[in-house]
């Protein structure tokens, strides 16, 4: 009867410790790499210039925005093919003789800040006059309409 050939004992050596440093780091480096590189190409610039000075106005954009939805109202825009802006007003409550205009501005300050004058082409629509330049753009319109409120300031926290 043959014996089955002892199996020498598992030792772990240098080595062993080696590949697992190697691959550990390995695997965390990737994953950093990958990381930083979904940030810088993903982020569309400086939210604020200062964090503290935000911060002081923040109840103030708050009631702001308690306001606009009190209103009754919302506003969209979007970017068309030819780069012009198209803003629609939605809801029951819109004033129905309102002039529009605004400002936009490229949050990582390659373009220059623009003035956005618009025309309207129907109910609650307008396009702008102007196409704005390729790339990523934040708005500010500004409504004057015949409500009892006056004149609005919408703040559009999309990207254009």
């Amino acid at each position: 009867m043959n014996t089955p050939a002892a199996r020498r004992p598992f030792r772990f050596t240098g080595w062993h410790m080696t590949m697992i440093l190697v691959g550990f780091f390995g695997i965390v480096i990737a994953v950093n790499v990958y990381m930083a590189t979904l940030a810088s190409t993903s982020f569309s610039g400086v939210v604020v210039d200062n964090s503290y000075v935000a911060s002081q106005h923040y109840n103030t954009w708050l009631n702001e925005a308690a306001k606009e939805k009190a209103l009754g109202w919302q506003v969209s825009a979007l970017r068309q093919a030819d780069g012009r802006v198209a803003v629609s007003l939605i809801g029951e409550a819109r004033p129905d003789h309102a002039v529009l205009g605004g400002e936009a501005w490229h949050p990582l300050g390659q373009e220059a800040d623009r003035t956005v004058s618009f025309r309207k082409v129907g109910d609650g629509r307008w396009i702008s006059i102007d196409p704005l330049p390729e790339g990523r753009w934040r708005l500010r319109l500004k409504l004057d309409g015949d409500d009892a409120a006056g004149h609005h300031t919408v703040r559009l926290q999309q990207m254009l």
